[in-house]
């Protein structure tokens, strides 16, 4: 895409507060339809056989097993061909460099993007069957996600982490980012992994002290460029 693929296009750094779409929050669906705005398997274990197997599968459990690479950080990639459909995590991405796209085709185009995201820290993303091409670029690799996982979520986050599943990278609760400047700070709350604007319950740009309530019915929060959060409640 040139040069306009680093651009955010729309809802992630947006100035003006979309507000709560819905009421109802979600799960992680593997479908959904994308935004043009810039933001499955399960992990698999290692050894075989033996008691290296059987320790292998107390760290699956324990969520600390490796977890391999689906794909790349780096390419195009044709869904159904290169990349299956399903949701994808990428993890430890640095100042933004990190660029994804979903699209419909591959013209290149402006008008074939159905979602995008500059990414800092952590980004999930679904790809559903119906899309054509996922775009990386810059990014750490994409790993596999089981969204039926569970995991010890934490009551304090990065406030650059980017996105965070409820319940299990983070618990759901009221939290307070505080010492926010220039309206960089941006939080969104969503109910699934498609970058579309009706994914997202609330948003909000914030200068000074935020304060969010991640509910448990919510599938995602992310934040960037805020200070970090820490649950109160």
């Amino acid at each position: 895409m040139g040069a306009k693929g680093k651009i955010a296009l729309g809802i992630v750094v947006s100035v003006v507060v979309i507000g709560a779409v819905s009421a109802n929050a979600g799960d992680d669906g593997d479908s959904g339809s994308g935004s043009k705005g810039k933001d499955s398997a399960a992990s698999a274990g290692r050894g075989s056989g033996t008691k290296a197997d059987a320790d292998t599968k107390k760290d699956v459990k324990a969520g600390k097993a490796e977890k391999k690479a689906a794909f790349q950080g780096d390419g195009d990639f044709e869904v159904g061909t290169d990349v299956k459909p399903g949701t994808y995590r990428t993890t430890g991405n640095t100042g933004g460099l990190c660029y994804w796209e979903r699209a419909k085709d591959a013209s290149g185009e402006m008008d074939s993007i159905l979602a995008n995201d500059n990414v800092s820290g952590t980004s999930y993303v679904t790809i559903p069957a119906g899309d054509k091409l996922f775009k990386s670029s810059g990014c750490k690799d994409w790993e596999a996600v089981d969204t039926k996982a569970t995991g010890t979520p934490a009551a304090l986050v990065k406030g650059d982490g980017g996105m965070h599943r409820v319940g299990v990278d983070i618990a759901p609760g009221t939290y307070k980012s505080t010492g926010n400047t220039d309206d960089l700070c941006y939080w969104e709350r969503t109910k699934d992994a498609a970058h579309s604007i009706e994914s997202i319950l609330a948003n909000n740009n914030v200068s000074g002290t935020a304060v969010v309530t991640v509910a448990a019915g919510d599938a995602y929060f992310k934040t960037t460029g805020c200070k970090d959060w820490k649950k109160t409640g």
